[in-house]
């Protein structure tokens, strides 16, 4: 109710970052959830397809990329070559796995585009399918087809749990709910109960499909907190019930393939360790191995020296359990070591403590080696769950790091508690937005940052947008274009988006700072990947304020995805500017490949394709000269606002000893101005968009000298000056361009080639400037990306020539628009 004067409280994660002056630990730290969000096909794997030209054949393809149950597809024979890419629906496509075609008497038969490649179809396929691994044929046929393998966990889905106190013994168990793979799971036997519900990982080692204890030859028994609740007897009967059951309920096997591997143990009865309580781990004390089960399993318990003791804190563990170190493992780390309950003073040694017990320490062997290749940092921010209270999933700050464990604060948990040490490979921590992906309250901060009330009903954008060629409108045919706007189960899914390490990284980035780039970021929230992609390219950038302005938002520009808001330092200031991010997995690829053509590197340096061997684009020969060669598109010379005078970059100045004030706006918009006019603010004040100091010279331009920069800088801002008549802006009456009628064109821009865009440009009234896009070789991609500032920087053009130019450009983007862009 608008009128109550209730507050409602809406936790921004956006907001909290800015408000924190904080960073979100990045996506690709997290490799459970990575795990999740793969449907069971690989970029690789192989199918057999219908053609589309002649439904009663099939060809092989190969698979790009994969989102949701969505496929991008090649068929082999194309090598390289992108323009093929076709996107397909495993609901809806006719997809098969490699052999079905000889099975079921198909044919299969080259298809028409590059049967002039393949003049031998037998020796062919014997060499592209040598070796090959082909798509799942559970996942491309039967119940399962199309379905994340993650989604087939439904409530109601029956598991196998081993006990906590015994590992020889497993429990059946329930699944109440499953969150984006967190499972609520309640014992058999107590379904109107949730007093002994367990939240776990699906990958969590001690989790098994149904008939896992009998395979490994363990007891089925309930654990020994519920065994009292019913007699054997009845315990029995529910045995027999879930083995009747059991296809109904039973989860795929191949859904644990990617569970972590339980290796062999070397521990002994008695070892001395150091642990950390996983339901208390806030502490590290002294322990011991008090039983060993077998060469995987053996518990241990957290010593408690008092006498009057009536309960043990023991749980079982496996050589790669979180929370055990060597003995001295904290005073080599600096840490505290808590002495064990009872123990005489507080001045703890483990050389008389193992002599008082008599008792040895755990030989290093026996631990695997920590890493410390994770990706986290003090005072990143992400989602964790709260050992006390496992249904809570809070906010978290990393305040330290040892080697590969986190020392984790959370935030609004109901009861406060102390900071929680967790492993960096924990299946309990989760990157920033995962609850809100899920649909998973997140406990917000004590301090919320909360929007006021709310007087207008605002229409929050859709979140399944819906194309007409999507399955959700009964989609007939078998290919999804690369404009169709894709959503999965009401989700923005985005690809992995992988740094490829080895491409041209253009005159704005640094290659040694990609170098230390992650290999990926993602799967996950498109928005979320998109931004902490861009915001580890701005910060590779020689100049981070140059590469931000180069990415933000044209305001003149048609506004297509969704604004987010990034930050660049430099030379002690910070600047912040609005980029355009797309918010559907169809976009990625072709957003991913737009900005890398704006950076001026490679189109492949980052993107949802990994390059294996050899760049497709055989970038490894190109230097910034030969790129603006190939690409035909030149630096400006001058550092400050952008051609056209339009920007929403902000350079904040730092003031010493002053806590930076809230900003109710997080952008500077400047009045629009003709694209013609100076930028005459001066470069680096708080007014000024382009933040950068005039003489900031880029690195590749550093042989100039200074006095031939300036007279250069002169002599272009005489060509934008007002006062010279020759450019002077001319007014509506000078300026006469007809109106042209539509324009139709027979193919697509995109696949133009520089013949066919000289071709256009001598069939109208501005043919003698053919010849500069011959020579700069602009094909259609590139006069597609062509706008007034670029034509008139690039071509040396007057603003007259410049205007009719462009004209006919914009005609060409309509109609591509029209006929070609849906």
């Amino acid at each position: 109710d608008a009128g109550s004067g209730v507050e409602e409280m809406e936790f921004n994660w956006d907001e909290y970052l800015e408000d924190t002056g904080a960073t979100a630990a990045p996506h690709g730290s997290f490799k459970h959830v990575d795990t999740s969000l793969q449907n069971g096909f690989a970029p690789g794997m192989k199918l057999e397809v219908a053609v589309k030209s002649d439904q009663n054949t099939y060809w092989v393809a190969t698979i790009i990329t994969t989102c949701g149950q969505l496929l991008l597809l090649r068929y082999d024979g194309y090598g390289e070559d992108r323009k093929a890419d076709f996107w397909c629906d495993i609901m809806t496509a006719d997809l098969h796995p490699i052999g079905w075609c000889e099975q079921n008497k198909k044919i299969l038969k080259v298809p028409e585009g590059i049967k002039e490649k393949i003049p031998d179809q037998e020796q062919f396929l014997q060499q592209v399918l040598k070796g090959a691994s082909s798509a799942p044929a559970n996942l491309l046929e039967g119940l399962h087809r199309g379905k994340n393998p993650l989604d087939l966990i439904a409530p109601g889905s029956r598991l196998e749990l081993q006990n906590f106190q015994d590992s020889l013994e497993a429990w059946i168990v329930n699944v109440v709910e499953n969150v984006g793979g967190r499972l609520q799971l309640r014992y058999e036997g107590l379904e109107d109960s949730d007093k002994f519900d367990q939240w776990i990982f699906y990958l969590d080692p001690f989790l098994h499909q149904v008939g896992w204890a009998a395979q490994q030859g363990y007891d089925l028994k309930p654990p020994l907190a519920i065994r009292s609740l019913k007699s054997e007897a009845d315990w029995q009967e529910i045995v027999k019930k879930v083995k009747e059951e059991e296809e109904e309920s039973s989860v795929p096997t191949d859904l644990f393939k990617d569970k972590p591997v339980i290796g062999v143990h070397s521990f002994s009865e008695g070892m001395k360790l150091e642990a950390v309580d996983p339901l208390a781990p806030f502490v590290i004390s002294p322990a011991t191995v008090i039983r060993v089960y077998d060469d995987k399993y053996f518990m241990i318990e957290i010593d408690d020296l008092r006498p009057e003791r009536t309960t043990s804190q023991s749980y079982i563990c496996h050589v790669n359990s979180a929370g055990i170190f060597p003995v001295q493992w904290s005073l080599k780390n600096g840490l505290h070591l808590s002495p064990p309950l009872g123990y005489p003073g507080q001045d703890f040694d483990w050389a008389d403590y193992l002599k008082q017990c008599g008792a040895e320490a755990a030989p290093q062997s026996c631990f695997p080696a920590l890493t410390s290749d994770h990706g986290f940092k003090e005072n990143m921010k992400l989602e964790a769950v709260n050992p006390v209270d496992p249904e809570e999933v809070c906010i978290a700050t990393v305040t330290k790091l040892k080697g590969s464990y986190l020392w984790l604060q959370l935030e609004g948990s109901k009861k406060p508690i102390p900071d929680c040490i967790v492993s960096v490979e924990s299946m309990n921590i989760f990157p920033v937005g995962w609850c809100e992906t899920n649909g998973y309250q997140l406990r917000p901060p004590r301090k919320a940052i909360v929007n006021k009330q709310k007087k207008i009903a605002v229409v929050q954008p859709e979140k399944q947008i819906l194309s007409s060629r999507t399955v959700h409108d009964g989609l007939k045919n078998q290919e999804l274009n690369s404009s169709d706007s894709v959503v999965i189960n009401g989700k923005y899914c985005c690809p992995k988006i992988y740094f490829n390490h080895r491409c041209f990284s253009g005159p704005y980035l640094n290659k040694g700072r990609i170098a230390e780039l992650p290999q990926s970021v993602g799967p996950g929230n498109c928005v979320l990947v998109l931004k902490e992609v861009l915001t580890l390219l701005i910060n590779a950038a020689y100049k981070p304020s140059r590469v931000l302005r180069e990415l933000q938002l044209d305001e003149e520009a048609a506004w297509h995805g969704h604004g987010e808001t990034l930050k660049a330092k430099y030379k002690g200031k910070s600047y912040r500017a609005t980029v355009e991010v797309v918010r559907t997995a169809d976009r990625v690829a072709d957003f991913c490949r737009k900005t890398c053509i704006k950076l001026e590197c490679c189109p492949n340096l980052f993107g949802p394709q990994m390059v294996l061997d050899k760049c497709s684009e055989n970038c490894s020969v190109l230097t910034k000269t030969k790129y603006t060669h190939y690409y035909g598109k030149r630096k400006n010379k001058r550092i400050g606002r952008p051609p056209g005078g339009h920007s929403n970059l902000e350079v904040a100045m730092k003031k010493p000893n002053k806590r930076r004030k809230r900003r109710k706006h997080f952008f500077v918009h400047k009045k629009k101005r003709p694209s013609t006019s100076v930028d005459n603010t001066p470069a680096g004040s708080p007014q000024g968009s382009g933040g950068e100091e005039e003489d900031d010279q880029d690195e590749s331009e550093l042989s100039h000298s200074l006095t031939q920069d300036r007279d250069k800088r002169k002599r272009k801002l005489r060509t934008f000056s007002f006062s010279d008549d020759e450019n002077k802006p001319p007014s509506p009456k000078e300026i006469k361009i007809e109106v042209a009628e539509k324009l139709q064109l027979d193919s697509n821009p995109l696949e133009w080639s520089v013949s066919d865009v000289v071709r256009f440009l001598k069939s109208t009234d501005c043919a003698p400037l053919a010849r500069i896009f011959l020579d700069q070789e602009i094909d259609g991609q590139a006069l597609l990306l062509l706008t007034l500032p670029t034509v008139q920087e690039c071509m040396d053009l007057k603003l007259g020539p410049a205007i009719k130019l462009c004209h006919h450009i914009e005609r060409v983007k309509l109609a591509f628009y029209q006929q070609f862009a849906n």
